[in-house]
């Protein structure tokens, strides 16, 4: 049974609470996803102190205080503040090899089983309110941050300071540090009602650093708007910039402000070039797509389209595309919003909307700059794919991103702008769809047997062994480290233009594309899995956007 129920069961037993509060407590949860001990205090039909004495007393589970604990670092930090924060859970103290962990929801199975793999050692839970928890566990990492702060160099930003000993100084600048070493791609800085919550994007997905009070979310945005160049004054509009952190190498970072209405929320893009600049081999193409690739990328014109949502790794694709061109005979230009990055021997033009350079007004220029090789960052309006398919057509090669779900999908896309059809069929040349997945954590990565009734089995039932991550501290206990690439390779061919000029729809061009040889996205994403890369979850997370 499942344990949230069984606190309810034990709740009602006690007479706490009746059955059909219970059940009106369930279905707030299952809408909510919050915890069934906090849905039932907010919907006032217990209070907290009382669920407690019920748990001590029906369980036999101790109920502490953790103000009477001196809480020793080496312990706390044998579960991570992920862990700790997820299951509102901290360790208070060890005995041998046990260790007495204050939880608010000892009833927690998940949990519980969580803390015993990644801790090593019996868990013993003990009882103790959510919120005396959670102010633990703030003010512990809280001092793990202000400790970090002073040890992080004060010359660590390529810009002069005047007082580089100011603790905002300290700790903007840790908290660049902590999230290049664990190699985020974002930094997120949020206001909250009663606290600013700082996450960090890891291999896709965000995850809580730490939370500081509200009264410093003044300091901390101004001194991350003073490093990018942007006007500390201004807090009603969005605002962009960029600056440059030296951490052993330069680090790029892109900086974007919203108001909210608990004020400016900043997200930190960190652009590491040893990460955008891969080489063609380290994009994850496995050998049969990425011959089919090279065949696009060698044509001396036509247009080759990336597709896939944000945060698909498009742009990565197209740098290390241009890279791989990239010769002393090739005049290649680009028009980008924003350059990511600067590429050598590559003529990079930025969309300057408010000086009036557009896609269209810069892709028009260009064209008078006898280029070999285009690159138009995205294709957004008729007037822009109209453009680019008049370069391919004439004699130049053009690379360009859509935001289409399938490979099939970006071609009827063209022609729902409104570009003809023999336009389309005589310029596209291909089309790459792609998304990333996690890839399993070298470190703890094991073998296993997958049961019978599982999803593994249901997408590769002939598969008896496959692969996963046990969770260890390189990996953060996820289970993966890094992301890979899946790919399904459009290559245009008669049977195709005939749908084209039919204007048939996505599914046909699809399905002929199938005949002639593409290996869908899912396909792609379970040899991947066969191959012990990925697993079956994070292919379908994917491709069908959860599971």
């Amino acid at each position: 049974m499942d344990s949230r129920r069984r606190l309810g069961d034990l709740l009602v037993e006690a007479g706490m609470i009746t059955d059909n509060q219970l059940q009106q407590a369930l279905a707030e949860q299952k809408r909510t996803g919050e915890r069934l001990g906090k849905v039932l205090i907010r919907l006032g039909f217990i209070k907290e102190a009382q669920m407690l004495e019920v748990l001590e007393f029906q369980l036999g589970i101790p109920k502490v205080n953790i103000s009477e604990y001196k809480l020793k670092p080496e312990v706390v930090r044998l579960v991570p503040e992920g862990l700790a924060r997820r299951y509102q859970a901290i360790p208070i103290r060890q005995e041998g090899n046990r260790l007495l962990v204050a939880m608010a929801d000892p009833l927690n199975l998940l949990a519980l089983d969580d803390l015993r793999r990644v801790c090593g050692r019996d868990i013993l839970p003990a009882i103790a309110s959510e919120e005396e928890i959670e102010a633990a566990i703030n003010r512990f990492w809280q001092d793990e941050i202000e400790t970090g702060m002073t040890e992080v160099a004060t010359t660590a930003t390529v810009l002069n300071d005047e007082d580089e000993e100011a603790p905002v100084v300290r700790f903007v600048n840790h908290i660049i540090k902590e999230a290049i070493k664990v190699k985020a791609s974002d930094i997120h800085i949020e206001p909250q009602e009663r606290k600013v919550r700082i996450r960090l994007r890891i291999d896709g997905l965000l995850r809580d650093l730490t939370y500081v009070p509200l009264d410093m979310l003044s300091n901390l945005i101004s001194r991350i708007k003073i490093l990018a160049g942007m006007d500390i004054a201004e807090k009603r509009l969005p605002q962009d910039g960029r600056f440059q952190f030296n951490l052993g190498k330069r680090i790029d970072l892109r900086v974007s402000s919203l108001p909210t209405v608990y004020g400016e929320k900043v997200v930190l893009r960190i652009l590491d070039r040893n990460v955008m600049l891969l080489p063609l081999e380290k994009l994850g193409f496995l050998p049969d797509k990425k011959q089919r690739y090279i065949s696009l990328i060698r044509s001396s014109y036509g247009m080759v389209l990336i597709t896939g949502p944000t945060g698909s790794g498009k742009t990565t694709t197209l740098y290390a595309t241009l890279n791989t061109l990239s010769s002393p005979d090739r005049n290649i230009i680009t028009i980008e919003d924003p350059v990511e990055y600067t590429l050598p021997g590559i003529n990079q033009v930025k969309v300057n909307l408010k000086a009036g350079l557009t896609f269209v007004s810069g892709l028009r220029s260009i064209l008078r700059q006898d280029p070999d090789i285009i690159m138009v960052g995205e294709i957004r309006d008729k007037e822009t794919a109209e453009i680019a398919v008049s370069a391919a057509i004439t004699g130049h090669l053009v690379f360009s991103t859509l935001h289409t779900n399938d490979a099939a999908g970006a071609i009827t896309r063209l022609l729902d702008m409104g570009v003809e059809p023999y336009l389309v069929n005589s310029s596209v040349i291909g089309v790459v769809s792609q998304r990333l997945v996690r890839s399993i954590c070298p470190h703890c990565r094991e073998e296993y047997q997958p049961e019978q009734d599982s999803l593994e089995k249901i997408w590769l039932p002939e598969v008896s062994r496959l692969y996963r991550g046990r969770g260890c501290k390189e990996c953060h206990y996820s289970g993966y480290t890094g992301r890979t690439a899946i790919h399904e390779v459009l290559v245009m061919n008669a049977e195709l233009r005939k749908l084209v000029a039919q204007k048939a729809p996505a599914s046909a061009i699809k399905e002929a594309a199938l005949a002639s040889g593409m290996v869908t996205l899912m396909d792609d994403g379970l040899e991947k899995v066969r191959r012990g890369i990925t697993t079956v979850a994070e292919v379908l997370r994917v491709s069908f956007g959860g599971i």
